[in-house]
């Protein structure tokens, strides 16, 4: 799990250590002007790599009320272009989590784990702002769309799926 800000001082320092294709990523998430850009999924494609950009209206809404998940074969990165805070939780899977429901078979890229009230113990934290961005691989449980302690709050978010394969 990699989590930042593009506003940053440092972005171009921290960018540069990635991989081509999320250093492509994280420069275009910064560069483009997504706060406008009409929602849904879009393919695209950079530098020679298909991803997919979802761009999403959503509220944040309680830690109780997500479940954990995991994506097989891309690594999220997921910008907060306004609104919120965001919070997100995030643990490793050590191998422990049950998938919820039967979606092993799923062509989707997405699973989720049964939300187990113990993995409380064990979660990080983070809060996107807008211009944050948080980068998870498949061995990254996370758990984002929650709301701070002031409750829910509108948000707009925008996740950029980078094919694992093309990093490796």
């Amino acid at each position: 799990m990699i989590y930042g800000n593009v506003n940053n001082a440092l972005f171009e320092q921290q960018a540069a250590v990635l991989p081509k294709p999320l250093k492509d990523a994280l420069h275009f998430l910064k560069g483009a002007d997504l706060v406008h850009h009409e929602a849904g999924a879009f393919p695209m494609e950079l530098g020679g790599v298909d991803m997919i950009l979802q761009v999403m209206d959503l509220e944040t809404s309680p830690r109780e009320a997500h479940d954990p998940e995991i994506h097989r074969k891309y690594v999220d990165l997921q910008l907060l272009v306004s609104g919120g805070p965001e919070v997100h939780t995030f643990f490793t899977d050590g191998g422990e989590e049950r998938v919820k429901d039967d979606q092993l078979a799923s062509p989707r890229d997405i699973l989720f784990y049964e939300n187990r009230p113990e993995t409380a113990k064990i979660e990080g934290r983070v809060v996107l702002e807008p211009g944050a961005y948080a980068v998870y691989f498949p061995w990254d449980v996370h758990v984002p769309g929650q709301c701070d302690a002031d409750g829910p709050r509108a948000y707009r978010k925008i996740v950029l799926k980078v094919p694992v394969a093309a990093c490796l």
